[in-house]
């Protein structure tokens, strides 16, 4: 079966961590994705968080369905390397701080002189342009200033940053999506272009209406832990046995079928019931009605009974839940990965499904530098001079 991008060459030069997502997200449908590392520098995800045996385990995720080569770019000998590998390149993916590669010689002029169809994706904090362009950016200082953390936390609390890469991750779906659109215009125009994503600004797509409300309205989004300005109930709740569930009540009838399960279905007649604002401003009665109703059971007969009841209710998982959970079993959302070094892995699989021409984790994340001579070798260098060029640190 021919995957949606076989044929299509992604050359990856990103780090940590959106740039790695997208080139990934690329290669799960077929993209020939060739990673490159310093040869002294690999990339940092290697070694972030655990270890397995001293083998970085984020790594087999971010750098899966990639081979992977090292090269010195800042070398001139490196940075001509590296035009030839993208003489025939669809895509390159890369996140240096903004004028780093045209201080190489391998900006965009340049690497369209070289190849003309060149999808060229540059990932940064803030944009090629602008007073910031030039400031180191990482994915927190996004979820800072794009307006997630202001409203995220409970109202008393500081603003709240995820514990993971949020704001990266969004950009890695954002950064895949404007590949293709660029691909797509390829097909048309018959050249490539530029794609310019700064992770502040995909996270910020995700927060909804915020600067319209405030542009009509004057309204600034307040923190309000797990409850909704637009519903009500809606919250976590601990069940008896320590464990939580989570409930929604987005629909009238479910807030609705919610009430009447936990025994105040007279709650349902009040004026106010009647909207989803007039139940969030009396979220304080309605979430001490479930939350006394969820607190005198344990997890699994909660479900059952929101479940029987046609209300919308979901349990509170870590990553032990996700694993025995049969929905995702039947989607298959986690995936067994064979891997040279650990055996086999687990990981999330691709995040969607197509019918006709699905994604695949082929193998997990490579060795430093694993198919260095095997790519450059291409290029007719012969073992001695891919030797020099080792022992000169250019590969």
């Amino acid at each position: 079966m021919t995957a949606p991008l076989d044929g299509v060459r992604v050359v990856d030069l990103a780090t940590l961590f959106a740039g790695p997502l997208a080139a990934a997200f690329l290669g799960d449908f077929g993209a020939d994705v060739i990673k490159v590392e310093h040869p002294a520098k690999p990339d940092p995800s290697r070694g972030h968080g655990p270890a397995r045996d001293g083998v970085g385990l984020w790594w087999k995720v971010l750098g899966r369905n990639k081979r992977t080569v090292t090269l010195n770019l800042s070398d001139p000998d490196g940075a001509a390397l590296l035009r030839r590998l993208l003489a025939d390149a669809d895509v390159l993916v890369e996140n240096f701080r903004p004028g780093t590669l045209e201080r190489w010689g391998l900006g965009p002029a340049e690497l369209h002189a070289v190849n003309p169809r060149l999808v060229i994706t540059r990932i940064s904090g803030f944009g090629q342009v602008g007073p910031y362009a030039r400031r180191p950016g990482f994915g927190t200082l996004a979820e800072a200033m794009s307006g997630f953390a202001a409203a995220t936390g409970e109202p008393d609390g500081p603003p709240t940053l995820p514990p993971f890469g949020l704001a990266d991750s969004v950009s890695a779906l954002a950064a895949a999506y404007a590949v293709m659109l660029a691909l797509r215009a390829r097909d048309v125009t018959g050249t490539g272009q530029v794609v310019d994503l700064a992770i502040i600004e995909p996270i910020m797509a995700m927060l909804g209406p915020q600067i319209t409300w405030y542009d009509q309205l004057g309204y600034i989004q307040p923190r309000l832990g797990n409850r909704s300005n637009n519903n009500a109930p809606r919250n976590t709740y601990r069940c008896a046995d320590g464990r939580w569930v989570a409930v929604s009540t987005s629909a009238q009838s479910i807030a609705e079928r919610v009430l009447r399960l936990v025994g105040r279905a007279e709650l349902i007649d009040e004026p106010w019931f009647a909207t989803g604002s007039g139940r969030a401003a009396h979220a304080d009665e309605l979430d001490a009605a479930v939350s006394a109703w969820v607190a005198q059971r344990d997890r699994d007969e909660v479900v059952a009974a929101f479940e029987e009841a046609q209300a919308a209710v979901a349990p509170v998982y870590d990553v032990r839940d996700i694993l025995a959970d049969p929905q995702y079993a039947a989607l298959g959302t986690v995936r067994t990965v064979p891997d040279e070094e650990l055996g086999e892995v687990r990981m999330q699989n691709v995040p969607f499904r197509l019918a006709d021409t699905p994604g695949e984790i082929r193998h997990a994340g490579r060795r430093h530098g694993q198919d260095t001579d095997a790519v450059f070798g291409a290029f007719g260098l012969s073992a001695d001079e891919l030797a020099a060029l080792r022992e000169r640190g250019v590969l």
